[in-house]
């Protein structure tokens, strides 16, 4: 799977890029149909502390595209957070692929 991340606002550090491609690499392990995943990362401004927001998103060839989106105080919160509710996701479209 070909991990796409693009940073908004500011320069994402390769230290972010490899956390984002290591733990995004479990979702593909879930389902291989998804040959892409969109990662974008942005900073909200507003003064609170949770201004970070992750938006990911994986388009599936003949279903829904899977979407997800959190905003938290760092990225790596947002990220471990969003491979929980991806990878649910992920399993109910592999599933209804399936036929069960």
């Amino acid at each position: 799977m070909k991990i796409m991340i693009q940073s908004l606002r500011f320069d994402a550090d390769k230290k972010l890029q490899d956390f984002i491609q290591k733990k995004m690499s479990k979702i593909e392990k879930l389902w291989d149909a998804a040959s892409v995943m969109e990662v974008v990362l942005r900073l909200e401004n507003d003064a609170s502390e949770e201004n970070k927001v992750v938006e990911v998103k994986i388009p599936i060839p003949g279903s829904a595209d899977i979407f997800a989106r959190k905003q938290s105080r760092t990225f790596e919160e947002a990220i471990d957070d969003l491979v929980d509710i991806l990878s649910r996701q992920v399993m109910k479209a592999k599933e209804k692929a399936r036929g069960l």
